[in-house]
């Protein structure tokens, strides 16, 4: 008995969320006596249906997506198809170039270096991860995040990063931006 009323639930509760899952699709605009279907007058099969609804935007924005740096004519803000500044995004690779890299999401942003250890010194490391935040070439377009551990009796242990070292990577950042923008608009 027990069974039957869990298959009977079951039943119910997938008819039911099949019942909402029809009702959600429905765009009528208006209510048709049953059994009576009706066409939507003015359209042939090769429009999108826009001048009936309206015209919708894009998932993408009013701009649409770009793609491999595309980018309206006159621009010169360094966005691109990657989602971020391209200016800030360049940049923060050449500033981090020396270390090698986890992780780049051009799309989100996203840098994130694996550990680093300067050969002159051998027993620190340092991992840095850097968030492109905006579109536009702005000193609040960037943040850095630096982390330090130092080796003692054979293990690496997190150790205190000095306060001005993520605003030195950040300064160093936006300088580089800035001249990789000063030479895109010299061209």
């Amino acid at each position: 008995m027990k069974n039957n009323m869990s298959k009977t639930f079951l039943l119910l509760c997938l008819g039911l969320s099949g019942l909402l899952s029809l009702s959600a699709c429905s765009k009528t605009k208006e209510v048709l006596p049953k059994g009576e279907a009706k066409y939507p007058t003015g359209l042939d099969r090769s429009t999108t249906g826009d001048d009936i609804y309206g015209k919708k935007e894009s998932i993408f924005g009013k701009e649409g997506l770009a793609i491999f740096g595309g980018k309206k004519k006159g621009a010169d803000d360094g966005s691109t198809g990657i989602g971020v500044n391209s200016f800030l995004w360049r940049a923060s690779l050449d500033t981090v170039s020396f270390m090698p890299l986890a992780s780049a999401d051009p799309f989100g942003g996203v840098i994130i270096t694996d550990w680093y250890s300067d050969p002159e010194t051998p027993n620190e490391r340092f991992k840095v991860n850097i968030f492109i935040l905006d579109k536009q070439l702005v000193s609040t377009g960037i943040e850095v995040k630096v982390f330090r551990q130092a080796k003692k009796g054979g293990q690496w242990f997190d150790s205190k990063v000095k306060d001005d070292m993520a605003t030195k990577l950040e300064d160093a950042i936006l300088t580089r931006a800035r001249q990789l923008r000063v030479a895109a608009l010299d061209k």
